[in-house]
């Protein structure tokens, strides 16, 4: 999972300085990374062709404890359920602050072209 704490490191850190803890120990780093983690949320969407361009379609939206299995292994998880694609995951904090993206590109049929669009 640390691909994440990449992500979410910045923004924990600002939190805490936010709340007056300007120099956390590692503890207390992991303890509020944990704690945004399970009030976050993340969006699945790939990247489409559109026209003579590309748009995203959202795929999916897993809020705190259920995106487990996404965040511990993304590439297998996304060609598990959606196939091959560029897929993009944005997290979100409390649903309104964002949080920060990453990109993945597994390999294979594109199985979510059939999936419903979701409102992101």
């Amino acid at each position: 999972m640390d691909w994440v704490w990449e992500i979410y490191q910045e923004y924990v850190i600002r939190e805490l300085g936010r709340l007056g803890n300007h120099n956390p120990p590692q503890d207390d780093l992991q303890r509020a990374f944990y704690q945004t983690l399970r009030e976050s949320s993340v969006t699945v969407l790939v990247q489409e062709p559109w026209q003579n361009s590309v748009r995203f379609k959202g795929l999916a939206r897993f809020i705190g404890t259920d995106m487990t299995a996404l965040v511990n292994d993304p590439m297998n998880y996304l060609f598990e359920k959606f196939g091959g694609g560029k897929f993009k995951l944005n997290f979100h904090h409390h649903e309104l602050n964002f949080v920060g993206t990453r990109n993945f590109k597994p390999e294979g049929e594109a199985r979510w072209k059939d999936v419903p669009r979701i409102d992101f």
